[in-house]
């Protein structure tokens, strides 16, 4: 009989708090409690620690649904506590660079093959795209895709619209930038019950539809404007995400393993909402600066 595997739910903690510590890599996770007993006592591990490389298997070995359930799970308590709410609901996506370089083709990675080659928000990237939902009123994600890079953003509104109905999620207003403008998207927002608020294009001959200028002001009948700025919302998380835990860093190869990157970053964002809720602290649910830097 080989060596007894460890726990599930203390591997999952130390990969959370990877992405929370900004560990860069499994090898530093690996090192950091082998020599930290504190750390490694959060964990749950008592006396031995893992190796990086069981980090990589425990990933292989619970895949995309596993750690989807996690975050539906912290999601789920998050809503039952009344914290989020999704009444308003901002969609947009962010592009994570591979951990590969591009191929002679120019269009694939070179080490990383299911990774594209796409537009992000400064001239074009070789990696993926999250495309997210988020709570408006908590900034706190509802639900998440990632794809390749080089997928139309249009594409996604559906299945994400599909994934916060099966979690539960009355939305009413669904916010999002021109580059969703379609009456396919609107349609389809409205198939699920919901309001779309998304500004025409420049070239649209609707009388006072929503739109944006030259000039980056937002322009329209007023309660529409005031309801399009809190797509803001959605920018901060990446923003948290980005800065605090790791989404960016991505230190690993294919498709799958980048959902579980970034269902990682999120699903420790959720851990920081519920860890201030269950201190009665819920002013510091998006503070992830306080509860790692101190």
């Amino acid at each position: 009989a080989g060596r007894k595997p460890y726990p599930a739910v203390c591997m999952l903690k130390a990969q959370l708090l990877k992405h929370l510590l900004r560990v860069p890599s499994d090898q530093r996770l690996a090192l950091l409690l082998k020599r930290n007993r504190r750390v490694a006592r959060a964990c749950g591990f008592r006396r031995e620690t893992p190796s990086h490389g069981l980090f990589t298997q425990f990933r292989h070995r619970l895949g995309n649904d596993g750690y989807e359930k996690v975050f539906s799970l912290l999601l789920k308590q998050l809503l039952k506590d009344g914290a989020v709410k999704g009444e308003v609901v901002a969609f947009d996506s962010t592009a994570v660079k591979a951990y590969s370089q591009r191929s002679l083709n120019n269009k694939t990675g070179k080490s990383d093959r299911e990774a594209r080659v796409g537009r992000g928000r400064r001239g074009f990237v070789l990696g993926y795209k999250v495309h997210t939902a988020c709570c408006a009123s908590s900034e706190l994600p509802l639900a998440f895709m990632v794809e390749p890079c080089n997928r139309n953003d249009k594409c996604f509104i559906q299945p994400l619209l599909e994934k916060l109905k099966v979690q539960d999620i009355n939305f009413k207003t669904v916010l999002a930038d021109a580059q969703y403008d379609s009456t396919k998207v609107r349609n389809v927002v409205r198939k699920y019950g919901a309001e779309p608020v998304i500004p025409y294009r420049k070239s649209s001959k609707i009388r006072d539809a929503l739109r944006i200028g030259k000039d980056f002001i937002v322009r329209g009948v007023k309660q529409l404007v005031k309801l399009f700025r809190k797509r803001v919302s959605v920018e901060r998380l990446f923003s948290r995400a980005k800065e605090w835990l790791q989404l960016d860093h991505l230190r690993v190869r294919g498709l799958e393993q980048a959902f579980i990157h970034a269902c990682l970053s999120f699903s420790a964002m959720l851990a920081v909402a519920l860890t201030a809720l269950r201190q009665h602290r819920p002013h510091l649910m998006r503070s992830i600066k306080y509860y790692t830097t101190q």
